[in-house]
């Protein structure tokens, strides 16, 4: 063959590749599907001889051994597992829900839903999360854990008169609150320094409880304005607004002040970072606590789009959650490479 690569090549070879990639994340996806509608009639068939004709459960045990006598190869139908059939099933009767959200996300992640959370509601919306986000088990686990369904698009903010409609409900809906800093190990008496300090040292959580979408730009971002220096104490770019997101850390209760100094460091930042095509920049305002009326007041006639939100830096876990949260290594591990765990 020869050396020489003709005209159009490369693109050609970049074109089939992500062709490939797409059919193989399809291929996985449809895999996963068929997987966990095959469980949800396993789990229904039993479920139904159970219930009509007063089966007991020993006859998993049996079933177990004969389907792993047939079929020694599977690894998915020990008694453990036929159990979790039945009770996926139980808890969804309807076939169409299960063909929907259900089987968007593996069986390992249906069983988290199953396990930690009690109503169809929240299970559903958790799923819908997962779809989107690309949640690894162990992150959904971790949301779950956290309250996110809770806290998301719970701030104070003024996102109503300040942003596009197109906007606005996204924008409300990346803001969290409270948010739980609880993976710092700081007391509560740590100064905004420390804090400040505490999360770039563990930014990778940092940016897992920001939630999805939030690129970090940097600590302390000077801004020059007519000759005076002032700092920026956290910049992010979040990728599905398009925009520059101001964070400022305050250790205390919140003040009418906070707000005024970040209007303006969003109408500097908007004039000297802002790229042609971005979207206007977005405030956060992240204390240790806050009255919500005086927060509203506050945020009321100011033009640029900002949220009041309270941060805690620690928490005690209900005794049946003790232990449940990855280590930092098995964290790091599922950050590193959601794709793959969406497709199992």
């Amino acid at each position: 063959m020869s050396d020489i690569v003709p005209t159009g090549y490369a693109e050609l070879l970049a074109s089939l590749k992500a062709r490939i990639r797409d059919a193989q994340m399809r291929a996985s996806l449809s895999v996963n599907r068929e997987m966990v509608l095959l469980y949800w009639s396993i789990g229904r068939d039993i479920l139904k001889r159970q219930t009509k004709e007063g089966w007991g459960a020993r006859v998993i045990d049996r079933l177990a051994q004969d389907l792993k006598a047939e079929y020694p190869a599977l690894k998915g139908f020990s008694p453990r597992n036929l159990k979790y059939m039945r009770s996926f099933a139980e808890a969804w009767p309807e076939e169409e829900i299960v063909q929907g959200p259900l089987a968007q996300i593996t069986w390992y992640h249906n069983l988290a839903l199953l396990e930690k959370i009690a109503t169809r509601e929240q299970r559903l919306w958790y799923a819908q999360k997962t779809t989107e986000n690309r949640w690894s088990r162990n992150v959904l686990a971790i949301e779950i854990d956290s309250g996110l369904i809770d806290r998301q698009g719970k701030s104070i903010t003024n996102f109503e008169k300040t942003l596009p409609a197109s906007q606005s409900d996204l924008a409300r809906e990346i803001i969290k609150d409270p948010y739980k800093f609880d993976f710092l190990g700081i007391g509560q008496e740590a100064e905004e320094r420390a804090i400040e300090d505490a999360l770039i040292l563990h930014i990778q959580k940092f940016l897992l409880e920001l939630g999805v979408g939030f690129a970090f730009v940097g600590r302390q971002v000077k801004l020059e304005v007519a000759g005076d220096e002032f700092f920026i104490d956290l910049l992010f770019y979040h990728l599905r607004l398009r925009c520059f997101v101001v964070i400022e850390l305050k250790a205390g209760k919140f003040k009418p002040e906070y707000a005024g100094k970040l209007n303006f460091y969003l109408s500097a930042a908007d004039d000297l970072l802002r790229h042609p095509d971005d979207s206007k920049s977005i405030g956060i305002i992240l204390c240790r606590t806050k009255n919500e009326v005086v927060a509203e007041y506050a945020l009321r006639d100011l033009t640029k789009p900002m949220g009041v939100s309270e941060f805690q830096l620690a928490r005690s876990l209900p005794p049946e959650f003790e232990g449940a949260l990855p280590t930092p290594e098995a964290l790091e591990l599922e950050l590193g490479d959601t794709s793959e765990d969406i497709a199992k």
